[in-house]
């Protein structure tokens, strides 16, 4: 069950890393150990912590502008996901016929490990960080990566797993070409990112099946067979590997399925079957069924034990900033999914839990359509509380469906808003459906806020 590692690109001469971030970082001191001449270059100003890498692994840099003619002249270039295909320079990159990639598919040519890759519009990281607790603490020797933890290429040059587990996100996708996934997990998808794909599904739905192009039969794919998107975008994109799909509404053999008594019930070929109760499962809720399927589903392709995978999915702490239990207060219970910055997460989170919710979202609106949230917001919404600086969009979609919608002037206004409202049994819910950036850095520094917040109460 080894990988083979393989070489597609130059392995040799002028790489320039675009984007000096945690992947560009990992890229370069990976490039530099495979004997390339290195240089990275950052159009904005690059973290003193990265630079501090850089300085100490000797790799030239530069920040705050591109040498054009010298990346220009370069033999390979690894750019990062950040930057669109549009960007001028990597247009005229490609047209000189350089190869432009990212780190993933970099830094894969250079391991034997098998990689078992996971996307989705919503719930990559809290699978992807289950599987990885679930392979750890049955023993394999695995690491993590992807758009979540440590740079992959880092670890490639500097550590030794035998799997590596990777959340993959689409625009780490348009970067790979190449790449093979031992097993690859597509968990849903729904609109999100349109901008970056001329605001067409389809496209963004061909992104993601990126992740299977190059699965041979010895590989894997697991995928959800309720997510209508995946199911249509199936009949496009064709794979050798083999199927195991999950579902809550069918019973299948092989995958995973859901039977009347609330089980998780996984079937393999080989005969084995999986059983495990959902109220025995630390994460709750719908979509946390389809995590914890698809984290079992990878931990059956590395033919884990079930007393394990049954001690691993009922102790697992969730990631900060995905439905993260802050504190109760009060018999009030304040949540942080600052995490939640499209409309899906927030259905999602919404659906995990119990009437009345008082929720704060807002910021800045990715021309998000709300509809989906109107049933679920009259049902369970006590009061929505906004937070940002426009939230126009917010009251004109809620107006009719809750009693209250107010705005607040900070985190700490929201929190105290929120706590006068709320009563005892109550869920204070952070779930944005923005992104962060009118008020904070990125959401971490939103959770972060909110739960100093809740803290100071």
């Amino acid at each position: 069950m080894t990988n083979i590692a393989q070489t597609y690109y130059p392995q040799s001469g002028k790489l320039i890393v675009l984007g000096a971030g945690e992947s560009g970082v990992g890229a370069a001191i990976l490039a530099l150990q495979k004997g390339f001449e290195v240089l990275v270059s950052d159009k904005g100003v690059i973290a003193e912590k990265y630079q501090q890498q850089l300085e100490d692994a000797g790799i030239t840099y530069e920040s705050g502008h591109h040498s054009e003619e010298l990346i220009l002249n370069a033999d390979l270039v690894v750019k990062s996901p950040g930057i669109p295909e549009t960007a001028p320079l990597v247009v005229a990159l490609k047209q000189k016929g350089i190869p432009v990639i990212g780190e993933i598919e970099f830094a894969a040519q250079y391991t034997n490990a098998r990689l078992y890759c996971i996307t989705g519009s919503n719930g990559k990281s809290t699978t992807t960080m289950l599987t990885y607790y679930i392979l750890q603490k049955a023993g394999v020797n695995v690491g993590l990566a992807g758009n979540i933890g440590r740079s992959f290429a880092l670890q490639v040059a500097q550590e030794k797993f035998d799997v590596y587990v990777l959340e993959i996100s689409s625009f780490m996708l348009d970067d790979m070409y190449q790449f093979r996934a031992d097993v690859a997990v597509i968990l849903n998808i729904t609109p999100d990112h349109l901008d970056r794909y001329d605001h067409k599904m389809e496209n963004y739905v061909d992104s993601k099946f990126r992740m299977i192009r190059n699965q041979t039969a010895n590989d894997y794919f697991i995928y959800c067979l309720d997510d209508e998107e995946t199911v249509k975008g199936l009949e496009r994109h064709h794979t050798e590997a083999a199927i195991w799909p999950m579902t809550q509404e069918q019973v299948i053999n092989p995958g995973a399925y859901l039977d009347q008594e609330k089980n998780i019930i996984i079937n393999t070929p080989k005969g084995e079957q999986f059983i495990m109760n959902t109220e025995d499962l630390s994460l709750q809720g719908k979509h946390n069924v389809y995590n914890n399927m698809a984290a079992g589903l990878v931990a059956k392709v590395q033919e884990l034990r079930n007393r394990s995978m049954q001690e691993s999915m009922s102790s697992y702490v969730n990631i900060p900033h995905r439905l993260e239990h802050v504190a109760c207060i009060g018999g009030v219970n304040y949540i942080n999914d600052s995490k939640a910055t499209n409309v899906n997460s927030v259905w999602y989170a919404l659906e995990s839990f119990s009437p009345q919710i008082v929720l704060i979202m807002g910021g800045v609106d990715k021309g998000n359509d709300y509809e989906m949230l109107r049933d679920l917001v009259r049902s369970k919404v006590r009061a929505i509380i906004c937070i940002g600086k426009d939230n126009t969009r917010i009251h004109e979609s809620f107006e009719e469906d809750t009693d209250v919608i107010v705005n607040s002037s900070s985190m700490k206004d929201a929190v105290e808003i929120a706590s006068h409202i709320a009563q005892k049994g109550d869920t204070v819910l952070l779930s944005p459906a923005c992104a962060s950036f009118d008020w904070f850095k990125n959401y971490e520094e939103r959770g972060d806020k909110f739960k100093e917040a809740v803290m100071a109460l």
